[in-house]
C-alpha cells in the first residue's frame, strides 16, 4: 500500500455496474500505484474523497452515475467540485437528462459523459485523455 499514489472513485447505486467497472478499469489502471474505490452511496463516496485527499492521494477522476436514489449524480458532482475544483468528474448514465449534462459541461463541472450501456472501447477512449494527463 505504500506505493499507492493515486485513487479513482466510482459511484453507482447498481453493484453490478460497479463490478463491471472494476473488471474493465483493472485492464487499464496499474493497481500497484492506484487505489480503486467503488461506492453505491454518494454520501459515503463524498466522505471517502475527503479521506483520500487527507491521505495525500491524487484522485485521478470520479466516475459517477446520474440517477441514484439518495442524491443525483449532478448534485454529487457539484458537491465534489465545490470542495475540489480540479478533480475530474465523468458521468455514467443511461438516463441522464441532456440539459443537466450540458449545464454541467457548460459550467466546467463535467469532464465527459459515458452513456449506458457502454463498450469497453468507449470507456477507455473517454478515460484515456485523463489518464494520459496524469501520465498513467
Amino acid at each position: 500500500m505504500e506505493d499507492i499514489e493515486y485513487a479513482i472513485v466510482c459511484v453507482d447505486d447498481d453493484p453490478y455496474i460497479l463490478q463491471m467497472l472494476s473488471f474493465q478499469l483493472a485492464k487499464i489502471i496499474d493497481q500497484r500505484y492506484t487505489l480503486m474505490e467503488y461506492y453505491t452511496d454518494p454520501n459515503e463516496a463524498l466522505e471517502k474523497i475527503d479521506d483520500l485527499v487527507d491521505e495525500k492521494l491524487n484522485i485521478i477522476f470520479a466516475l459517477i452515475d446520474f440517477q441514484m436514489p439518495s442524491m443525483s449524480g449532478a448534485d454529487l458532482i457539484k458537491s465534489i467540485k465545490n470542495k475540489y475544483p480540479d478533480l475530474k468528474c465523468v458521468m455514467l448514465s443511461g438516463q441522464a437528462h441532456k440539459k443537466s449534462v450540458m449545464d454541467l459541461k457548460k459550467n466546467n463541472l463535467l469532464e465527459n459523459f459515458i452513456h449506458k450501456p457502454w463498450s469497453e472501447d468507449d470507456l477507455f477512449n473517454i478515460l484515456r485523455p485523463i489518464l494520459l494527463e496524469k501520465a498513467l
